[in-house]
Formats: structure tokens, sequence, C-alpha cells
């Protein structure tokens, strides 16, 4: 079993830059794909980024190409997303999952993702 836990959500001023974290313990953090979602009431989660076991590759969303950096420390254990130009829009509650990889894949569907966190929530004020 996978634990998984999101922090550094909160509230943030449109234009505002604001950095989440990921932990995942239970298993060995290398060997994790992992990736970032968000989700509003009455919407499905949405794919932000997604990120192989090692770091070097990273898929981003179309929304957030540009503006959402996601990265991985295998060495602290932590999973990073850095967001900066926040837009109203960019409020919801983050998650972050994890999937034991067979390999060097990121995967871009919620369904692909066996460990959830329970999210960080973010809120952007215009």
């Amino acid at each position: 079993q996978v634990q998984v836990v999101e922090s550094g959500g909160g509230l943030v001023q449109t234009g505002a830059s604001l950095t989440l974290s990921c932990t995942a313990s239970g298993r060995t953090f290398s060997s994790l794909a992992m990736g970032w979602f968000r989700q509003t009431p009455g919407v499905e989660r949405e794919f932000i980024g997604a990120i192989d076991w090692s770091g070097s590759q990273v898929k981003y969303a179309d929304s957030a190409k540009g503006r959402f950096t996601i990265s991985k420390d295998n060495v602290k254990n932590t999973l990073n997303l850095q967001m900066s130009s926040l837009k109203p829009d960019d409020g919801a509650l983050y998650y972050c999952a994890a999937h034991p990889a067979s390999g060097p894949y990121y995967y871009t569907r919620p369904e692909s993702y066996e460990y959830w966190g329970p999210g960080t929530r973010v809120t952007v004020s215009s």
C-alpha cells in the first residue's frame, strides 16, 4: 500500500505563484510514476501533468504548459508542482497520484493511478 499526501495549498491572489508538494510512502519512491490532477465541483478530474519514475520525462496538459512545472526528487522523496501566473480558474482541489511503474513511462489518465492523496485546496482570488 502506498500512502500519498499533498501539501502547500492555500489562498493566493491572481498572478501569484504557489508550489504544491507530494510525498509517497510504502514503496520505493523512485519506482513510482506520478501525476497531478485537479478537480472542481461538478467537473471531471482534470489532468495537469505527469512524470516518470526517474523524473526525466514529463507531460503537461495544454492548460499547464508554460505556467506549471513538475519535478520529482528521488532523494528527498518529493514531487513538486510549481505554479505561476495563477488565475481564478486554477482554483481547485489538487490531487497527487502514484503508480508503481514498470519502466520510464508517464501516465495521463486518472484510471492509470492506483494511489491518491486526499488533495490540497488552491483558491485564487481575483
